[in-house]
């Protein structure tokens, strides 16, 4: 059996692979968490444009400074989404500043703001898209499809009280966002989610 704290084969095979400049490597990763980033950047500046940008810049990041994954601080797919959420929480805030200047209006408590409930909106993103997919299954059939706990048990097939500790645990999981979506709080490196 495998350490606890010791990171998936994956993670440390594609990070040699990468590390070694093959670019069928990157490709493996891009088919695996491209919808991953570009979503979070998307959630965060609210561009696609923007969004595509910062794909790019993401996995260019990757291929160049593959070393920069540090395997103890947790899965490669969550460093993939740090990195993604710090240059699009900079690429936000370059954004916004500019807007700011030009507009006398705006305060940079109001930019702060803005950056953190983007953070916030992109955590909570990032940690349904990662839910097991019995949480996630019973929070959208309570919550995009209105179903109460035991209409939800019923279209699950499973149990009144297994359907409401599904979606006390999906809510718990979900609760976490708020408490990292302070500033610099990144989208769950380090373990979480």
């Amino acid at each position: 059996m495998a350490k606890k704290d010791a990171p998936p084969r994956w993670d440390r095979k594609m990070q040699q692979r990468l590390a070694r400049g093959e670019a069928a490597a990157l490709g493996e990763l891009y088919d695996r968490f491209a919808s991953l980033v570009h979503g979070l950047a998307h959630r965060v500046l609210g561009d696609e444009r923007a969004a595509d940008g910062i794909t790019r810049e993401v996995f260019a990041h990757v291929w160049e400074h593959p070393e920069s994954y540090d395997p103890k601080q947790g899965p490669l797919r969550s460093w993939v989404a740090t990195l993604t959420h710090r240059l699009a929480v900079q690429r936000l805030r370059a954004t916004e500043t500019a807007a700011l200047a030009q507009d006398a209006g705006g305060t940079t408590e109001e930019l702060e703001r803005r950056v953190r409930r983007a953070s916030v909106a992109a955590r909570a993103d990032y940690i349904v898209q990662s839910m097991p997919t019995p949480l996630r299954a019973a929070l959208e059939l309570a919550y995009f499809q209105r179903r109460d706990y035991r209409q939800t048990a019923a279209d699950l097939g499973v149990t009144e009280d297994e359907a409401r500790r599904r979606l006390r645990l999906g809510l718990q999981l979900l609760s976490t966002a708020h408490d990292a979506g302070a500033p610099g709080a990144p989208p769950g490196y380090g373990g979480a989610a």
